[in-house]
C-alpha cells in the first residue's frame, strides 16, 4: 500500500500526539510535590486531554476505513478533525497565555518542558488544521454535485 500525503500527516500527528501527551503529562506530575499535595492547572490538564482525544481521533480516522468501513463515515471525520483542531487551538493558546514569557529557563527542565509543549501544541493546531480543511474539501468535492466534462455546453468558450 502506498502512503499518500494525508496518512504521512495522520502518522506525523500521532507521533505529535503522543510526544504531547509525554510532555503535558510530565509537566502536570511537577505540581505533585511530595506530602504538600496540589493541583495541576486546569489549562495543562486540558492539554493533556487533548492528547488523549487526538491519538483516539487518529484510531478512528486511520484505522476504521481500512478495518470498519461500515464503522467510518466522513463527515464524522471532519466533524472531529474541526473539533480537535479547536481543541488544540484553544490548550494552546490558554497555556501560552497562562504560562507567559518566553523565559530563558538556565537548564530548569519544568520551564523547558512547559514551553516544549506549548510548542507541540500549536504544531498540533496547525496539523488538525490542515487535516479539517483537506477533509472539507474532499467532502466539498463528493457532495454529488458532480459535472460531465463529456457532455459539450452552450457556455462562451472564451468565458
Amino acid at each position: 500500500m502506498a502512503l499518500t500525503f494525508v496518512p504521512i500527516v495522520h502518522v506525523v500527528a500521532a507521533i505529535f500526539a503522543a510526544v504531547e501527551l509525554g510532555l503535558t503529562a510530565y509537566w502536570a506530575s511537577l505540581y505533585d510535590v511530595g506530602f504538600a499535595y496540589s493541583y495541576s492547572p486546569p489549562t495543562v490538564n486540558f492539554l493533556v486531554f487533548a492528547s488523549v482525544w487526538s491519538l483516539l481521533v487518529l484510531i478512528y480516522i486511520g484505522l476504521t476505513p481500512l478495518y470498519m468501513t461500515s464503522a467510518f463515515h466522513r463527515l464524522a471525520a471532519l466533524v472531529l478533525n474541526v473539533l480537535t483542531a479547536i481543541f488544540w487551538f484553544a490548550g494552546a493558546i490558554a497555556a501560552a497565555v497562562g504560562f507567559g514569557g518566553p523565559y530563558n529557563c538556565h537548564g530548569d527542565s519544568g520551564c523547558s518542558d512547559a514551553e516544549a509543549a506549548i510548542a507541540f501544541a500549536f504544531f498540533l493546531w496547525a496539523i488538525f488544521t490542515f487535516l479539517a480543511v483537506v477533509d472539507g474539501l474532499e467532502s466539498l468535492r463528493r457532495r454529488g454535485h458532480h459535472v460531465d466534462t463529456a457532455k459539450s455546453t452552450n457556455a462562451y468558450p472564451g468565458a
